[in-house]
C-alpha cells in the first residue's frame, strides 16, 4: 500500500473515532437529561422513527432505523404496545405481516420529548459550531450515510 493510500487511510480512521467519540460523549450527556423520565433513549427512537414516516411500518422497516436486534426490537414493541403509545394492525396485503403506527398517547409523548430534547441537541451542538460548520457537518454526514445505504 502506498504512503499517500496508508495516510489516507489513517486519516478517515482518526475522522471516524472522532465522529464515535463525539457521540459518545453527547449521547452520554444527553442521557442525564430529565426528559427521559416517561420513556427511555431507545423507546423515543421507536416513537421518532414512527413519527417519521407518512404510513405504517414492519418492524423489519422500522428495525433499519435503529441500532437493536430484531428481537430487542419485538420486546421493546411489545412494552411500548403495552403503555398505549404503539398500535399493531395487519397488512392488508400480507396476513403474516404486522404494521406499527403511534396512538395518539404515543405522538404526544414524542413531541413532548421531543421538543425538550431538540433544544438541548441544538444548545450542545451550536455552542461547539457556528452556522457554516452545522451546514458542513449535516452535509458531510448525509454524504457518508447516503453512500452506506447504497452499498
Amino acid at each position: 500500500m502506498s504512503a499517500t493510500r496508508r495516510g489516507r487511510s489513517a486519516r478517515a480512521n482518526d475522522a471516524w473515532e472522532a465522529v464515535l467519540t463525539a457521540h459518545s460523549v453527547m449521547m452520554k450527556n444527553f442521557a442525564r437529561s430529565r426528559v427521559w423520565e416517561n420513556a427511555s433513549m431507545r423507546e423515543y427512537d421507536v416513537l421518532y422513527t414512527l413519527s417519521k414516516s407518512p404510513e405504517p411500518l414492519r418492524l423489519s422497516e422500522l428495525g433499519k432505523h435503529l441500532l437493536l436486534s430484531q428481537p430487542a426490537l419485538s420486546r421493546l414493541v411489545e412494552r411500548l404496545e403495552e403503555r398505549g403509545l404503539v398500535s399493531r394492525c395487519s397488512d392488508p396485503d400480507d396476513g403474516r405481516a404486522v404494521h406499527l403506527s403511534l396512538t395518539d398517547q404515543g405522538r404526544d409523548l414524542q413531541r413532548h420529548i421531543g421538543l425538550i430534547h431538540g433544544r438541548e441537541v441544538a444548545a450542545a451542538v451550536t455552542a461547539a459550531l457556528d452556522d457554516e460548520e452545522l451546514a458542513t457537518l449535516r452535509d458531510l454526514a448525509t454524504r457518508l450515510y447516503t453512500a452506506q445505504e447504497q452499498r
